[in-house]
């Protein structure tokens, strides 16, 4: 992979993108496993995976990519704000580029800004429409999630929801087992995020929604290991990501389910080295599937 060209942030109008009008990206898709193994090769590097994919995409699609990275984003945000060293180089945005966003926003969405300008201003015009009382980071996740909703492609508007569900379950079943308040650990509203709250049973009462409850229970009842603990809920979500672009061989949605995997792969690779290489052949050897899906259709 050649060299990531600079990132310009977010234009504030992130669109939609409708099935109707979806483009397809015949070669792109046939080449990701080149992608991969080139970046393998000068050692793993999403940055550039991304950055290279984005150069073959619409600017509506590109868009829809940066908005899927813009988790990262967030999630540096809230470490700078509370003064955590941390820092997930699979964002948009640079640290120092971030530390001027928790200033005067300028980059982030909209959406995202305005948090930010909430908690700078609790007395502004930005805390009327932000609940400045719960933590910082609570309310710019639940920001971030509903901007997916609205504005994300068909893969981006369910995998934010899945996305928020898992991460919402994983931090109830590890508030209770702490004896913590639920409601401190969830973010945003909805059906699952009140029954998390609310319910004293073990599933939550959510078995016949959520169908993998019991993966995750089973994941954070393992205390022992918490490596092995995050991998099996990293395959939750590597084999929701699958799910979610099962008939998406070409367009955006089969793009960003590419990029999802690629970004957990990522995460081992710094993680443990030896379990994101298992996670690479994993990646690669699907992707065989979509070579020879590919070919067929060419």
């Amino acid at each position: 992979a050649g060299r990531v060209p600079a990132r310009e942030g977010f234009p504030d109008a992130v669109q939609g993108v409708g099935t109707m009008f979806a483009t397809n990206y015949y070669t792109l898709v046939a080449g990701l496993r080149e992608y991969a193994l080139d970046a393998d090769t000068k050692g793993f590097d999403a940055q550039a995976i991304v950055g290279e994919i984005i150069e073959a995409l619409t600017d509506r699609d590109a868009r829809q990519v940066r908005l899927l990275d813009a988790y990262y984003d967030c999630e540096n945000l809230a470490a700078l704000r509370a003064g955590r060293s941390a820092f997930v180089p699979l964002g948009n945005l640079t640290r120092e580029e971030l530390a001027e966003e928790l200033k005067r926003p300028s980059r982030l969405p909209e959406e995202l800004a305005r948090v930010v300008r909430a908690y700078n201003e609790p007395e502004g015009e930005d805390a009327e429409t932000v609940d400045t009382t719960r933590a910082f980071e609570k309310s710019l996740f639940a920001a971030y999630y509903a901007l997916c909703e609205r504005k994300g492609c068909r893969f981006l508007r369910a995998w934010a929801v899945f996305d928020r569900n898992l991460r919402n379950l994983t931090a109830a079943l590890t508030a209770r087992a702490l004896g913590r308040p639920v409601e401190e650990a969830t973010v945003g509203e909805g059906d699952v995020v009140d029954q998390l709250q609310r319910s004293s049973a073990a599933d939550f009462g959510l078995r016949g929604e959520l169908g993998y409850i019991d993966a995750v229970i089973a994941a954070v009842g393992d205390e022992a290991n918490l490596v092995e603990k995050e991998r099996r809920i990293d395959l939750i979500r590597w084999n929701e990501a699958l799910e979610l672009a099962t008939f998406d061989y070409f367009d955006i949605n089969a793009v960003l389910s590419y990029l999802v995997r690629v970004n957990i792969v990522a995460r081992w690779t710094l993680l443990d080295p030896a379990r994101g290489r298992e996670m690479f052949a994993r990646l690669l050897a699907e992707l065989d599937g979509k070579e020879r899906i590919a070919e067929q259709v060419r």
